[in-house]
């Protein structure tokens, strides 16, 4: 197949029909969710759930907060794949077909890591995956404007993903050494660390922007106190930043980090889904910032004692 076709083709994967109302880009994210979520909810119930004991309770579904926005961004690379194709550096060839690799790759880990099946290997592709992200797109872009901000929040917010995936595989490789974790796990838990912190700052200098990935969208203005809850948002992330780079008390920081992250998610970014539903910004809001609460998550397991290898 040549490289002239492949950048030629073009597969609408978001047809014209509107299911309930909703445009094709937008229904398919839903129902991918919808399902990642529904195989990954029986697989915690019926086989993790009754072994765990308090708090361990929660890291379960931190891994489904983990797996199912990829599902999400899986889809829309079928169905937006014409500008996701423009992201791809020039000096890259068939775009068109990286695009629907890497939404294959995206589809594939979600559902690997929501039933724990291959999950380790599926955890390791994608955090080396989102990693070639930073270095090859998120890093040159933010030193072309290193005085843009969102730039610096969007580069270590795709490190962030790559350390949930690496966190989530180290946890799953052999038992601990001399008491030390493994590799992958330490370098997520600078990783994230570090994105805490720079975004904890970022509250501070920019409070009435949406809390949890400090970007473009405004706080909505129904929300009390906004400015209050912007500066405990930053406190939390530089504090739990702070104890993950200092490797101090760091199941705790990050546990505490992210529930507070979902709960941003769920209080501040679903009402505002729910307000535009049909609006695929809101919707990639709504899935970046859970997929962030579910990538600190998994560090918080694997920051917990293991004694045996799982898949």
């Amino acid at each position: 197949m040549s490289s002239a076709f492949l950048e030629g083709a073009h597969v609408d994967f978001a047809p014209a029909i509107a299911v309930f109302g909703l445009p094709g880009i937008v229904f398919w994210g839903y129902f991918a969710a919808a399902a990642v979520l529904v195989v990954g909810l029986v697989k915690i119930f019926n086989d993790e759930l009754p072994q765990a004991r308090g708090i361990d309770k929660i890291m379960p579904f931190g891994r489904l907060c983990f797996a199912t926005p990829l599902a999400v961004f899986g889809t829309e690379h079928f169905t937006d794949t014409s500008d996701i194709a423009t992201m791809v550096p020039s000096w890259i060839p068939v775009h068109t077909f990286w695009v629907y690799l890497v939404g294959v790759a995206l589809l594939a880990a979600a559902l690997s890591i929501a039933v724990k099946v291959q999950s380790r290997l599926a955890a390791t592709l994608l955090g080396v995956m989102f990693f070639s992200f930073v270095v090859l797109m998120d890093i040159p872009a933010a030193l072309a404007e290193p005085n843009n901000r969102i730039a610096w929040t969007l580069a270590l917010r795709e490190l962030a993903f790559a350390s949930g995936g690496f966190a989530f595989a180290g946890a799953r490789m052999s038992a601990k050494h001399a008491g030390r974790a493994p590799v992958l796990v330490t370098v997520a838990r600078y990783c994230i660390g570090v994105t805490a912190v720079f975004y904890g700052v970022e509250h501070f200098l920019h409070p009435t922007f949406a809390t949890g990935v400090p970007l473009e969208k405004i706080m909505p203005e129904w929300i009390p106190g906004r400015l209050f809850w912007a500066y405990l948002a930053g406190a939390v992330l530089i504090a739990s930043g702070a104890c993950l780079v200092a490797n101090k008390k760091t199941r705790q920081a990050a546990t505490y980090l992210g529930l507070m992250i979902l709960l941003l998610v769920l209080f501040e970014y679903l009402p505002m889904l729910l307000a535009s539903p049909k609006d695929i910004v809101s919707l990639n809001y709504f899935f970046d910032t859970l997929f962030f609460s579910g990538a600190v998550l998994v560090l918080a397991d694997a920051c917990g004692e293991r004694t045996s290898a799982s898949d």
